[in-house]
């Protein structure tokens, strides 16, 4: 998902009122994983939904927007992002109980709190999201998904913001999902969604979110400045295997490393700028090409501008 390049500033007068958070030049490179990159042209922040909505109906169409959660899946560019970044905050974090087997979660909620909220509740099947580091506005759109579950196991509906400004209720056939991937479009939010699991014991599903958590703990750079997995995994294979034959486990471009824990994560060692990392995907890619054949395709979100 490439930004357009050349996109003129923005002038804060021709910006919609708002009632939440607007700042220009908002650095984005503490609020993602990598910790690099450059600013987004205007980071909203809206108060609530219909802050969102009437800030999307008003602003100009030619202005991109795109949403932004907790940031762990995404390179932004070092040249930034423009138009507008969507960051949605404590107002859109609540997940409530809607019955037995049902929650409806707000889009800023992290997978930690919904699977938390499903144990508490005695809802299983949910415990996958416990693993995902990011927000349920983000497992809807890339139909997020870890140990043999993803998001389309549980989705019933999602509520968006188009645009346009328009709210919309999607159900599960609207968006179109196969592996990490849906049919929204770009510019849309998505503001909450409701998951449906199956009745639970709360140990047995602490257990397995105990299971589940150790996983990774023990597969997974978790410690590091990464962007979690980096490629997909290509029919009949797996992405890590294929970097690993490629002879990629430890390779480096700067300060940007390919992790020697999970060779399907890269990291940023300390001072690695995201054109280091983007590169280094990129030549990762390349070897494993060479090597088996197979293109890999990124998983991780790329977005914003290439600097010369």
């Amino acid at each position: 998902m490439d930004a357009p390049l050349g996109v003129e500033v923005t002038a804060v007068a021709e910006l919609p009122k708002v009632r939440g958070k607007l700042t220009a030049q908002a650095p984005l490179a503490p609020l993602v994983w990598f910790k690099s990159g450059g600013a987004a042209e205007w980071l909203f922040e809206p108060a609530d939904v219909d802050d969102l909505c009437d800030f999307l109906r008003t602003l100009d169409p030619s202005v991109p927007v795109m949403g932004l959660g907790l940031g762990s899946n995404m390179i932004v560019r070092d040249g930034g992002v423009p138009g507008v970044v969507v960051r949605l905050g404590k107002a859109f974090a609540g997940v409530e109980q809607v019955d037995a087997t049902t929650l409806r979660c707000g889009g800023g909620a992290s997978g930690i709190l919904v699977s938390s909220r499903a144990r508490d509740a005695g809802i299983a099947g949910v415990e996958f999201l416990r693993s995902i580091p990011g927000t349920v506005g983000g497992f809807v759109r890339m139909n997020g998904g870890a140990y043999g579950r993803e998001t389309k196991d549980i989705l019933v509906a999602c509520e968006v913001v188009l645009r346009s400004g328009e709210r919309q209720v999607l159900g599960l056939a609207d968006l179109g999902y196969t592996y990490r991937h849906s049919e929204l479009p770009e510019g849309v939010i998505v503001v909450s969604a409701t998951f449906r699991g199956h009745p639970g014991e709360p140990q047995a599903i602490q257990a397995e979110m105990d299971r589940i958590a150790a996983a990774r703990e023990e597969s997974q750079p978790l410690r590091s400045k990464t962007g979690g997995s980096t490629f997909k995994n290509p029919e009949g294979h797996k992405a890590w295997a294929l970097v690993d034959a490629a002879g990629c486990r430890g390779l480096k471009r700067g300060d940007a490393q390919v992790s020697e824990k999970h060779c399907n994560f890269l990291l940023n060692l300390g001072e690695a700028t995201s054109a280091d990392i983007e590169g280094l995907g990129e030549e990762v890619r390349a070897r494993v090409k060479a090597q088996s054949g197979v293109t890999l395709e990124w998983e991780i979100q790329r977005v914003g501008v290439v600097t010369k």
